[in-house]
């Protein structure tokens, strides 16, 4: 496998990240967005919306984050990172939707502010991840993984990286306990790789 990557996108890290995790075998392929290498025609011929990551698994394409958490993870057989029960599987499917939607437009977006400079009201991101992580420090009182299953699930995986590094989009996370000690259990995991960190917002 192929994983079209850039070091400062959670999106790829968060791929990056789940094929470490997986022991899956893969190359890493820099893509150079400063250079505008993300809105090529080779790059674009492999998305078309020209964003990282992409995986290339000797040509099946798949674009997007979160798709190529799910395909990995079927890719590797049944395993806990995506139960097939289908309770189970809703919530994580449940929390992946969180990472697309509120994550995405909170923490993320925050994020983006300090580090691309994007065009967002910090207050207004800033405010949505604090609304988001208070639910999540919620969530996380009666369990250990964010899908309330017994060991990680790839809905972890894609909550992660911009929540560990949201302080680089000046949320603090002093306040949720429960989320650091979370991030913490992730990062002990057999196969964990770290996000490249910036000095950013309160990391400054």
């Amino acid at each position: 496998m192929k994983l079209y990557h850039f070091p400062l996108s959670g999106h790829a890290h968060r791929a990056a990240l789940f094929l470490s995790l997986a022991g899956v075998d893969h190359e890493i392929v820099p893509v150079d967005l400063a250079a505008g290498a993300h809105k090529q025609p080779e790059f674009l011929a492999l998305n078309a919306f020209g964003e990282v990551p992409v995986l290339d698994d000797n040509g099946i394409i798949i674009a997007d984050s979160l798709a190529i958490l799910v395909y990995v993870a079927r890719k590797v057989g049944p395993s806990h990172w995506l139960p097939v029960d289908p309770v189970a599987e809703a919530e994580v499917q449940r929390w992946l939707a969180v990472a697309a939607g509120k994550i995405a437009y909170g923490a993320c977006a925050a994020r983006l502010v300090t580090v691309f400079a994007a065009p967002f009201r910090p207050e207004e991101v800033i405010e949505r991840a604090h609304a988001t992580l208070a639910v999540i420090e919620r969530v996380l009182a009666d369990r250990r993984w964010i899908a309330g299953t017994t060991q990680p699930t790839i809905a972890d995986v894609a909550l992660y990286s911009y929540i560990e590094r949201a302080p680089e989009g000046n949320v603090d996370l002093s306040g949720y306990p429960r989320v650091l000690a979370w991030l913490r259990q992730i990062e002990q995991l057999p196969g964990f790789i770290p996000f490249a960190r910036t000095p950013a917002g309160l990391e400054a």
